[in-house]
Protein backbone atom coordinates (compact mmCIF):
# COMPACT_ATOMS: atom_id res chain seq x y z
CA UNK A 1 0.00 0.00 0.00
CA UNK A 2 1.32 3.46 -0.91
CA UNK A 3 2.56 5.56 1.96
CA UNK A 4 1.53 9.21 2.01
CA UNK A 5 4.00 12.03 2.26
CA UNK A 6 4.19 13.92 5.53
CA UNK A 7 1.28 16.21 6.23
CA UNK A 8 -2.28 15.75 7.51
CA UNK A 9 -4.23 16.35 4.32
CA UNK A 10 -4.12 15.56 0.64
CA UNK A 11 -6.18 15.73 -2.50
CA UNK A 12 -8.15 12.49 -2.03
CA UNK A 13 -10.14 13.24 1.10
CA UNK A 14 -9.66 13.15 4.82
CA UNK A 15 -7.50 10.76 6.82
CA UNK A 16 -9.58 8.18 8.70
CA UNK A 17 -9.00 4.93 10.50
CA UNK A 18 -9.67 1.82 8.44
CA UNK A 19 -12.78 1.00 10.46
CA UNK A 20 -14.48 4.31 9.65
CA UNK A 21 -13.27 4.28 6.05
CA UNK A 22 -14.51 0.70 5.50
CA UNK A 23 -17.90 1.45 7.04
CA UNK A 24 -18.44 4.27 4.55
CA UNK A 25 -17.01 2.37 1.58
CA UNK A 26 -19.09 -0.78 2.13
CA UNK A 27 -22.27 0.42 3.76
CA UNK A 28 -22.59 4.14 3.03
CA UNK A 29 -25.26 5.55 0.65
CA UNK A 30 -23.15 4.61 -2.39
CA UNK A 31 -21.36 1.72 -0.70
CA UNK A 32 -20.17 -1.49 -2.30
CA UNK A 33 -22.82 -3.64 -0.62
CA UNK A 34 -25.63 -1.45 -1.93
CA UNK A 35 -24.66 -2.05 -5.56
CA UNK A 36 -27.35 -3.83 -7.62
CA UNK A 37 -25.19 -6.80 -8.66
CA UNK A 38 -24.61 -7.81 -5.04
CA UNK A 39 -21.62 -9.73 -3.68
CA UNK A 40 -22.04 -12.54 -6.24
CA UNK A 41 -20.98 -10.10 -8.94
CA UNK A 42 -17.53 -9.81 -7.39
CA UNK A 43 -16.59 -12.95 -5.48
CA UNK A 44 -17.57 -16.58 -5.08
CA UNK A 45 -18.71 -17.85 -1.70
CA UNK A 46 -19.71 -21.36 -0.64
CA UNK A 47 -23.34 -20.41 -1.33
CA UNK A 48 -22.56 -19.55 -4.94
CA UNK A 49 -20.24 -22.51 -5.49
CA UNK A 50 -22.89 -25.20 -5.17
CA UNK A 51 -26.46 -25.85 -3.94
CA UNK A 52 -24.87 -28.59 -1.82
CA UNK A 53 -23.95 -25.90 0.70
CA UNK A 54 -27.56 -24.76 1.17
CA UNK A 55 -28.58 -28.41 1.39
CA UNK A 56 -26.09 -28.99 4.20
CA UNK A 57 -27.34 -25.92 6.08
CA UNK A 58 -30.90 -27.20 5.61
CA UNK A 59 -29.88 -30.53 7.19
CA UNK A 60 -28.32 -28.63 10.07
CA UNK A 61 -31.57 -26.69 10.53
CA UNK A 62 -33.49 -29.97 10.61
CA UNK A 63 -31.17 -31.30 13.31
CA UNK A 64 -31.62 -28.12 15.35
CA UNK A 65 -35.38 -28.50 14.88
CA UNK A 66 -35.27 -32.06 16.23
CA UNK A 67 -33.08 -31.04 19.18
CA UNK A 68 -35.57 -28.32 20.06
CA UNK A 69 -38.47 -30.77 20.01
CA UNK A 70 -39.88 -29.60 16.67
CA UNK A 71 -41.37 -26.26 17.76
CA UNK A 72 -44.53 -24.90 16.13
CA UNK A 73 -42.48 -22.06 14.61
CA UNK A 74 -38.86 -22.62 13.55
CA UNK A 75 -36.65 -19.68 12.57
CA UNK A 76 -33.89 -19.57 9.99
CA UNK A 77 -31.88 -16.33 9.96
CA UNK A 78 -29.49 -15.70 7.05
CA UNK A 79 -27.20 -12.99 8.46
CA UNK A 80 -25.38 -11.09 5.72
CA UNK A 81 -27.78 -12.49 3.14
CA UNK A 82 -26.36 -10.92 -0.02
CA UNK A 83 -29.29 -11.21 -2.39
CA UNK A 84 -30.98 -14.04 -0.50
CA UNK A 85 -29.21 -16.94 -2.21
CA UNK A 86 -28.64 -19.02 0.93
CA UNK A 87 -32.06 -18.58 2.52
CA UNK A 88 -33.72 -19.38 -0.81
CA UNK A 89 -31.64 -22.53 -1.20
CA UNK A 90 -32.25 -23.67 2.36
CA UNK A 91 -36.03 -23.34 2.03
CA UNK A 92 -35.96 -25.30 -1.23
CA UNK A 93 -33.97 -28.12 0.40
CA UNK A 94 -36.12 -28.53 3.53
CA UNK A 95 -38.62 -31.36 3.88
CA UNK A 96 -42.15 -30.06 3.32
CA UNK A 97 -43.18 -30.54 6.96
CA UNK A 98 -40.22 -28.52 8.25
CA UNK A 99 -40.56 -25.84 5.56
CA UNK A 100 -44.20 -25.32 6.55
CA UNK A 101 -43.12 -24.35 10.10
CA UNK A 102 -40.07 -22.30 9.11
CA UNK A 103 -39.99 -18.52 9.38
CA UNK A 104 -37.23 -17.30 7.07
CA UNK A 105 -35.37 -14.03 7.69
CA UNK A 106 -32.78 -12.47 5.37
CA UNK A 107 -30.65 -9.80 7.08
CA UNK A 108 -28.98 -7.35 4.71
CA UNK A 109 -28.63 -3.57 4.33
CA UNK A 110 -29.28 -3.53 0.58
CA UNK A 111 -32.76 -3.16 -0.88
CA UNK A 112 -34.93 -6.25 -1.07
CA UNK A 113 -34.39 -8.15 -4.35
CA UNK A 114 -37.47 -8.07 -6.56
CA UNK A 115 -37.33 -11.80 -7.23
CA UNK A 116 -37.12 -12.86 -3.58
CA UNK A 117 -39.96 -15.12 -2.43
CA UNK A 118 -42.61 -13.07 -0.59
CA UNK A 119 -42.54 -15.39 2.41
CA UNK A 120 -38.96 -14.42 3.27
CA UNK A 121 -38.72 -11.46 5.66
CA UNK A 122 -36.11 -8.91 4.54
CA UNK A 123 -34.67 -6.76 7.32
CA UNK A 124 -31.58 -4.66 8.14
CA UNK A 125 -31.12 -6.22 11.60
CA UNK A 126 -31.69 -9.77 12.86
CA UNK A 127 -34.97 -10.39 14.70
CA UNK A 128 -34.95 -11.08 18.44
CA UNK A 129 -36.42 -14.09 20.18
CA UNK A 130 -35.20 -16.52 17.52
CA UNK A 131 -35.91 -20.22 17.96
CA UNK A 132 -33.86 -22.14 15.43
CA UNK A 133 -30.69 -21.46 13.43
CA UNK A 134 -28.86 -18.20 12.78
CA UNK A 135 -26.25 -18.63 10.03
CA UNK A 136 -23.69 -15.92 9.23
CA UNK A 137 -21.78 -16.92 6.10
CA UNK A 138 -18.85 -14.58 5.38
CA UNK A 139 -20.43 -11.86 7.51
CA UNK A 140 -17.88 -11.23 10.24
CA UNK A 141 -15.05 -10.62 7.76
CA UNK A 142 -16.99 -7.59 6.52
CA UNK A 143 -17.54 -6.10 9.97
CA UNK A 144 -15.17 -3.10 9.73
CA UNK A 145 -12.09 -3.06 11.93
CA UNK A 146 -9.16 -0.73 12.46
CA UNK A 147 -5.62 -1.64 11.47
CA UNK A 148 -2.61 -1.17 13.74
CA UNK A 149 1.08 -1.04 12.77
CA UNK A 150 4.36 -0.88 14.67
CA UNK A 151 6.32 2.30 13.96
CA UNK A 152 10.10 2.79 13.81
CA UNK A 153 10.24 3.36 17.57
CA UNK A 154 8.33 0.19 18.44
CA UNK A 155 5.01 1.95 19.25
CA UNK A 156 1.75 0.44 17.98
CA UNK A 157 -0.15 3.08 16.02
CA UNK A 158 -3.48 3.21 14.26
CA UNK A 159 -3.20 3.18 10.46
CA UNK A 160 -5.00 6.04 8.73
CA UNK A 161 -6.16 5.87 5.12
CA UNK A 162 -7.59 8.17 2.47
CA UNK A 163 -10.20 7.33 -0.12
CA UNK A 164 -7.50 6.63 -2.72
CA UNK A 165 -5.93 3.98 -0.47
CA UNK A 166 -2.85 5.93 0.58
CA UNK A 167 -1.91 5.34 4.23
CA UNK A 168 -0.07 6.99 7.09
CA UNK A 169 0.35 6.21 10.77
CA UNK A 170 -1.81 7.99 13.30
CA UNK A 171 -1.88 8.11 17.07
CA UNK A 172 -0.89 5.20 19.32
CA UNK A 173 -3.53 2.55 19.97
CA UNK A 174 -4.87 2.91 23.53
CA UNK A 175 -7.76 1.83 25.74
CA UNK A 176 -9.93 -1.18 24.92
CA UNK A 177 -8.35 -1.62 21.49
CA UNK A 178 -4.89 -1.81 23.06
CA UNK A 179 -6.23 -4.31 25.60
CA UNK A 180 -7.67 -6.43 22.79
CA UNK A 181 -4.37 -6.44 20.93
CA UNK A 182 -2.45 -7.39 24.07
CA UNK A 183 -4.72 -10.36 24.68
CA UNK A 184 -5.47 -11.58 21.17
CA UNK A 185 -2.87 -10.22 18.74
CA UNK A 186 0.22 -8.90 20.55
CA UNK A 187 2.66 -7.16 18.21
CA UNK A 188 6.40 -7.46 18.87
CA UNK A 189 8.27 -4.18 18.55
CA UNK A 190 9.40 -4.81 14.97
CA UNK A 191 8.68 -1.97 12.56
CA UNK A 192 6.03 -2.73 9.96
CA UNK A 193 4.23 -5.57 11.75
CA UNK A 194 0.46 -5.15 11.49
CA UNK A 195 -2.74 -6.42 13.05
CA UNK A 196 -6.46 -5.99 12.51
CA UNK A 197 -8.16 -4.98 15.77
CA UNK A 198 -11.02 -7.48 15.94
CA UNK A 199 -12.88 -6.09 18.95
CA UNK A 200 -15.86 -4.81 16.86
CA UNK A 201 -16.33 -8.32 15.51
CA UNK A 202 -16.43 -9.80 19.00
CA UNK A 203 -19.11 -7.25 19.86
CA UNK A 204 -21.09 -7.88 16.66
CA UNK A 205 -21.03 -11.66 17.16
CA UNK A 206 -22.10 -11.36 20.79
CA UNK A 207 -25.03 -9.15 19.71
CA UNK A 208 -26.04 -11.68 17.05
CA UNK A 209 -25.97 -14.54 19.56
CA UNK A 210 -28.18 -12.53 21.93
CA UNK A 211 -30.97 -12.57 19.34
CA UNK A 212 -31.38 -16.31 19.93
CA UNK A 213 -33.80 -17.49 22.56
CA UNK A 214 -33.14 -21.17 21.78
CA UNK A 215 -31.09 -22.74 19.06
CA UNK A 216 -27.74 -22.45 17.32
CA UNK A 217 -25.69 -19.57 15.90
CA UNK A 218 -23.04 -20.33 13.28
CA UNK A 219 -20.42 -18.01 11.80
CA UNK A 220 -18.53 -19.40 8.78
CA UNK A 221 -15.47 -17.42 7.71
CA UNK A 222 -11.81 -17.41 6.83
CA UNK A 223 -10.13 -17.22 10.21
CA UNK A 224 -6.91 -17.42 12.16
CA UNK A 225 -6.09 -18.19 15.78
CA UNK A 226 -3.55 -16.87 18.27
CA UNK A 227 -0.81 -19.21 17.07
CA UNK A 228 -1.36 -18.46 13.36
CA UNK A 229 -1.78 -14.68 13.23
CA UNK A 230 -0.27 -13.34 9.98
CA UNK A 231 2.55 -10.88 10.71
CA UNK A 232 1.29 -8.24 8.29
CA UNK A 233 -2.47 -8.73 8.58
CA UNK A 234 -4.91 -9.90 5.92
CA UNK A 235 -6.74 -6.78 4.74
CA UNK A 236 -7.47 -7.01 1.01
CA UNK A 237 -10.00 -6.07 -1.66
CA UNK A 238 -12.07 -7.97 -4.23
CA UNK A 239 -13.55 -6.64 -7.45
CA UNK A 240 -15.10 -8.50 -10.39
CA UNK A 241 -13.83 -11.87 -9.19
CA UNK A 242 -10.24 -10.80 -8.61
CA UNK A 243 -8.26 -9.85 -5.55
CA UNK A 244 -7.20 -6.21 -5.64
CA UNK A 245 -5.62 -3.55 -3.46
CA UNK A 246 -7.92 -2.49 -0.60
CA UNK A 247 -9.09 0.99 -1.57
CA UNK A 248 -11.97 2.46 0.50
CA UNK A 249 -13.76 4.27 -2.33
CA UNK A 250 -16.79 1.96 -2.67
CA UNK A 251 -15.47 0.25 -5.81
CA UNK A 252 -14.42 -3.04 -4.17
CA UNK A 253 -15.12 -5.33 -1.27
CA UNK A 254 -12.90 -4.78 1.78
CA UNK A 255 -12.30 -7.86 3.88
CA UNK A 256 -9.90 -9.37 6.38
CA UNK A 257 -9.76 -12.75 8.08
CA UNK A 258 -11.41 -13.11 11.47
CA UNK A 259 -9.76 -13.74 14.84
CA UNK A 260 -12.49 -16.28 15.46
CA UNK A 261 -10.96 -17.55 18.70
CA UNK A 262 -11.59 -14.10 20.19
CA UNK A 263 -15.22 -14.18 19.03
CA UNK A 264 -15.61 -17.65 20.51
CA UNK A 265 -14.14 -16.84 23.91
CA UNK A 266 -17.33 -15.59 25.54
CA UNK A 267 -19.26 -18.71 24.58
CA UNK A 268 -16.74 -21.40 25.49
CA UNK A 269 -18.43 -22.15 28.82
CA UNK A 270 -21.76 -22.40 27.00
CA UNK A 271 -20.44 -25.07 24.63
CA UNK A 272 -19.18 -23.00 21.71
CA UNK A 273 -17.11 -25.02 19.27
CA UNK A 274 -14.96 -24.24 16.22
CA UNK A 275 -14.17 -26.68 13.43
CA UNK A 276 -13.03 -26.56 9.81
CA UNK A 277 -15.78 -26.18 7.23
CA UNK A 278 -14.66 -29.39 5.52
CA UNK A 279 -15.38 -31.34 8.71
CA UNK A 280 -18.72 -29.64 9.29
CA UNK A 281 -19.88 -30.26 5.73
CA UNK A 282 -18.77 -33.87 5.74
CA UNK A 283 -20.75 -34.41 8.93
CA UNK A 284 -23.73 -32.93 7.09
CA UNK A 285 -23.41 -35.25 4.11
CA UNK A 286 -21.14 -33.32 1.71
CA UNK A 287 -18.37 -35.82 1.05
CA UNK A 288 -17.01 -35.42 -2.48
CA UNK A 289 -16.99 -39.20 -2.99
CA UNK A 290 -16.73 -40.06 -6.69
CA UNK A 291 -19.44 -42.34 -8.11
CA UNK A 292 -18.44 -45.91 -9.00
CA UNK A 293 -17.12 -46.20 -12.55
CA UNK A 294 -19.59 -49.01 -13.24
CA UNK A 295 -22.40 -46.44 -13.09
CA UNK A 296 -21.06 -44.91 -16.31
CA UNK A 297 -22.10 -48.08 -18.10
CA UNK A 298 -25.46 -48.70 -16.44
CA UNK A 299 -26.59 -45.06 -16.16
CA UNK A 300 -24.35 -42.66 -18.12
CA UNK A 301 -26.47 -39.57 -17.38
CA UNK A 302 -26.65 -40.44 -13.70
CA UNK A 303 -22.88 -40.93 -13.64
CA UNK A 304 -22.30 -37.47 -15.13
CA UNK A 305 -24.64 -35.89 -12.59
CA UNK A 306 -23.01 -37.73 -9.70
CA UNK A 307 -19.56 -36.75 -10.95
CA UNK A 308 -20.58 -33.08 -11.10
CA UNK A 309 -21.96 -33.30 -7.56
CA UNK A 310 -18.72 -34.88 -6.32
CA UNK A 311 -16.74 -32.10 -7.99
CA UNK A 312 -18.83 -29.43 -6.28
CA UNK A 313 -18.46 -31.19 -2.92
CA UNK A 314 -14.70 -31.34 -3.40
CA UNK A 315 -14.59 -27.57 -3.99
CA UNK A 316 -16.62 -26.92 -0.83
CA UNK A 317 -14.34 -29.12 1.29
CA UNK A 318 -10.91 -28.40 -0.24
CA UNK A 319 -8.48 -27.52 2.60
CA UNK A 320 -6.77 -24.78 0.60
CA UNK A 321 -10.05 -23.23 -0.57
CA UNK A 322 -13.59 -23.04 0.76
CA UNK A 323 -12.96 -26.04 3.02
CA UNK A 324 -10.40 -23.88 4.81
CA UNK A 325 -13.15 -21.78 6.33
CA UNK A 326 -13.80 -22.17 10.05
CA UNK A 327 -17.25 -22.62 11.57
CA UNK A 328 -17.91 -21.13 14.99
CA UNK A 329 -20.96 -22.85 16.46
CA UNK A 330 -22.61 -21.37 19.54
CA UNK A 331 -25.58 -23.16 21.16
CA UNK A 332 -28.17 -21.25 23.17
CA UNK A 333 -30.41 -23.34 25.44
CA UNK A 334 -30.02 -26.18 22.96
CA UNK A 335 -30.47 -29.69 24.41
CA UNK A 336 -27.37 -31.75 23.74
CA UNK A 337 -25.30 -28.80 22.55
CA UNK A 338 -23.34 -28.75 19.30
CA UNK A 339 -21.77 -32.22 19.16
CA UNK A 340 -24.88 -34.27 18.23
CA UNK A 341 -25.59 -31.88 15.34
CA UNK A 342 -22.25 -32.45 13.65
CA UNK A 343 -21.91 -36.20 13.48
CA UNK A 344 -21.73 -38.30 10.32
CA UNK A 345 -25.00 -37.95 8.43
CA UNK A 346 -25.51 -41.75 8.19
CA UNK A 347 -24.94 -42.21 11.91
CA UNK A 348 -27.32 -39.34 12.65
CA UNK A 349 -30.11 -40.73 10.48
CA UNK A 350 -29.82 -44.12 12.21
CA UNK A 351 -30.51 -42.55 15.60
Amino acid sequence: MTRAADGPHGGSGEWRGWREATEAALYGPRGFYRRPEGPAGHFRTSVHASPLFAGAVARLLCRVDAALGRPAALDFVDLGAGRGELVTGVLAALPAEVAARTRAHAVEIAARPAALAPGIAWRPEPPHGVTGLLFANEWLDNVPVDVAEVDAGGAVRRVLVREDGRERLGTPVTGSDADWLERWWPLPGEEGLRAEIGRPRDTAWAAAVRTLERGLAVAADYAHTADTRPPHGTLTGFRAGRETAPVPDGSCDLTSHVALDACAAEGVRSGARTLPQREALRALGVTGTRPPLALATTDPAGYVRALATASEATELTAPGGLGGFTWLCRPVDLPGGVAPLLVDVADHEEQ
